[in-house]
């Protein structure tokens, strides 16, 4: 068997490299999540996080374990652009959601997030073995839908009216991708290469959220199940993720205390 780990030790693409955060990237955490309109895009609560909300998330999910965070740096400059993650791993069904934030604005739609995206699917499916990527995005969001679409993720489900900005109530998207339809979409990129096309690069102009797919079309009980998630499955205080609603199509993830390590071994042992 592949050994498989949790962390990679370096992801790398054309564009940008992704690798573990260290403690001095606390900074750069502190600027971009308090910056109202990156506050807009990946929180419930319209204000921005405090200092002491930053320091506390960023030990908990960025340098800790709760979640496997890599920093996404620019190739050739190595300028630190922003931060993408996997969390609330479920090794029983092969699962987890996603996350990022393009911290940087003057980085926004140059294509960095929707490589960074690419590089954490292709690790989730072929070095942790997972079988399925959620992610929630807010409707407003519309760029992000659009780069998720195009990294494979599909809408499966909407929480009507759950957000309030800018004068109006918006949905909440719920999207996700699967190892098939990573896989299918790899195998049609592969042949459009060979066949001369071109291929449509992706980009993830975003600051924070999840999921992807054309106008929701939910069926009755998969609406319901979004409708009707506990308020206690959100982490109002988690950025880039626009929080975290219950999986449409499945049993809540749960939120573990075991370590990612622990998960994973539980992952490769149903999956393998």
């Amino acid at each position: 068997m592949t050994p498989r780990t949790w962390f990679p030790e370096m992801l790398v693409g054309s564009r940008v490299t992704l690798r573990r955060h260290v403690p001095e990237n606390l900074a750069a955490f502190k600027r971009w999540y308090a910056d109202p309109e990156i506050a807009r895009l990946a929180r419930y609560q319209e204000a921005p996080m405090r200092a002491e909300e930053i320091e506390r998330f960023f030990a908990a999910r960025v340098v800790g374990t709760d979640a496997m965070a890599m920093a996404i740096h620019e190739a050739g400059t190595d300028r630190l652009l922003g931060t993408c993650a996997f969390s609330q791993l479920d090794g029983d069904n092969g699962s987890a959601l996603y996350h990022i934030t393009i911290g940087e604005k003057d980085a926004w739609g140059r294509g960095f997030g929707g490589e960074a995206t690419r590089l954490m699917l292709d690790h989730a499916f072929t070095s942790l073995g997972l079988h399925r990527i959620a992610l929630y995005v807010f409707q407003f969001n519309e760029r992000a839908i659009r780069a998720y679409r195009r990294a494979g993720f599909v809408v499966e489900g909407r929480s009507r009216e759950s957000i309030w900005r800018d004068g109006y109530w918006w949905d909440e998207l719920a999207m996700s991708v699967l190892e098939s339809d990573w896989r299918g979409a790899r195998e049609r990129a592969a042949s459009g290469v060979a066949e001369g096309r071109a291929k449509v690069p992706g980009e993830v102009t975003v600051a924070g959220g999840f999921v992807a797919g054309g106008p929701a079309q939910a069926t009755d009980h998969v609406a319901a199940r979004i409708r009707g998630a506990s308020t206690e499955a959100r982490d109002p205080q988690q950025p880039g993720v626009a929080g975290a609603i219950a999986s449409a199509d499945a049993p809540a993830m749960s939120r573990t205390t075991r370590s990612p390590d622990d998960l994973i071994r539980r992952t490769i042992r149903r999956w393998s």
